[in-house]
């Protein structure tokens, strides 16, 4: 039975895409640790849920170490995220989509729609259309020279 790339394609990389989705939601819940925060990462992309600032986040006061009460955290606008190799190879391998869809994220945050709602619809059907056409393209040049 011949493998059919165009179905095959697509639904690794979705799967790939929604692990690393669950993992990034993890990791970002470790660093944050239940505190309000602005932006969420995706792997090293930092995607910004309210890219207008409309409802700033006001500092949150909590006990610090030395006991002292009045105590402010901040939001940090960067952070270093070591990527592994899964989200290495699903950026390297679905780099068309992420570029197509890098465009359509900072619109739709120029408008004030939320950067992480417009990077989880849009994504993943990006790379669903990418790994698609690339599935498509070998079974179609499969099919030519089996002929």
């Amino acid at each position: 039975m011949r493998v059919r790339w165009s179905l095959v394609l697509p639904a690794s990389g979705l799967i790939l895409s929604g692990v690393l989705s669950y993992h990034s939601l993890r990791v970002n819940r470790e660093v944050f640790k239940g505190r309000p925060s602005r932006y969420f990462w995706w792997s090293s992309i930092r995607l910004d849920s309210d890219p207008l600032n409309k409802h700033p986040i006001v500092p949150t006061t909590a006990m610090c170490k030395d006991g002292i009460e009045d105590c402010t955290t901040w939001d940090p606008v960067y952070i270093w995220v070591d990527s592994g190799w899964a989200e290495k190879a699903l950026v390297v391998s679905a780099f068309p989509a992420l570029v197509v869809g890098a465009p359509i994220v900072r619109r739709f945050a120029r408008l004030g729609i939320s950067e992480l709602s417009t990077f989880t619809v849009s994504i993943p059907v990006l790379i669903f259309a990418w790994f698609y056409f690339v599935g498509w393209v070998i079974d179609r040049w499969r099919r030519r020279r089996a002929l």
